[in-house]
């Protein structure tokens, strides 16, 4: 029986909540998690590959189950959180690993990825966007709060609340598998929004994320020369991150495996056999 652990790690002056599955021996998995939500998105995906692997999923600093610290004590920024990040699988002992890149999983992983490309085995990447032409009419409003925080705050404050929460798990989702996405999910992860002081978490976090466009020449250049073996398994109607930022990854990765599924931003929830069973093969290719 697969058994996943629920563990804390004290990093620098915080504590990093993650979980934990499979046989440390067995090649290792990194899974990193987006906005909204937590390592919880990847409940399933550590039952279903732990017999095999060995899955490590952190939540982010200001997420989930791991410390939030006021926005006025911590400094959240993404790479700040690849710093925790790195300093996570050290304090493991995980030297080699694979990474799952979701959503914010992106900038924090392709850092780590681009600084450190002798440790990564292989990407895999569902909407963790590393391409200008990822970037969907979604973000104009985020752009605009990027350059005058003021006046665009009240705009950017309405994706905290439930009913954008909710749209993240929904749009683009099929009719047939609608009844697949637990309304748990967006449950948890506005209860976790809802903290005090957390909107302002995410509200630097947005303001931030402007930066990470300034990373991806690096990520691109560590693609082209490293040529990582790189599994992408993208929500085709993915309204956040659109498929042409899956389609821009073969630009400079073309041996990459390419598969855009019929789903929205969210697609282990609906399509989670289909990304288990794809991720079973390409790694048993490319890692094991």
């Amino acid at each position: 029986m697969t058994v996943v652990h629920h563990r804390t790690a004290q990093i620098q002056d915080v504590t990093v909540f993650y979980r934990e599955a499979g046989d440390p021996a067995n090649p290792t998995l990194v899974l990193l998690h987006g906005f909204p939500t937590s390592s919880a998105m990847f409940r399933n995906l550590l039952r279903d590959l732990a017999d095999a692997y060995h899955l490590i999923a952190p939540d982010h600093i200001g997420f989930g189950r791991s410390s939030m610290p006021r926005v006025d004590e911590f400094d959240y920024s993404f790479d700040k959180l690849t710093e925790i990040t790195a300093e996570l699988l050290d304090a493991l002992g995980v030297d080699r690993f694979a990474l799952y890149i979701q959503d914010y999983g992106a900038p924090i992983g392709l850092r780590i990825a681009s600084r450190h490309p002798e440790r990564v085995t292989a990407i895999i990447s569902q909407s963790g966007n590393a391409y200008l032409e990822g970037f969907t009419p979604f973000w104009e409003v985020l752009f605009a709060h990027a350059k005058d925080r003021a006046a665009n705050e009240t705009e950017v404050r309405k994706l905290l609340e439930l009913e954008a929460t909710e749209w993240q798990y929904l749009h683009g989702v099929p009719e047939d598998r609608r009844d697949r996405v637990s309304p748990d999910t967006w449950t948890l992860d506005q209860s976790y929004l809802d903290r005090p002081g957390n909107k302002e978490i995410q509200l630097q976090l947005f303001w931030d994320y402007q930066f990470n466009l300034d990373a991806y020449p690096a990520f691109q250049k560590y693609f082209a020369e490293h040529r990582p073996p790189t599994l992408i398994t993208w929500g085709e109607h993915d309204e956040i991150f659109g498929a042409d930022g899956a389609r821009a990854y073969l630009r400079d990765l073309p041996d990459a495996e390419l598969h855009l599924l019929d789903a929205g931003h969210f697609a282990l929830e609906t399509h989670g056999d289909e990304i288990a069973g794809l991720i079973r093969d390409f790694l048993g290719r490319t890692v094991r």
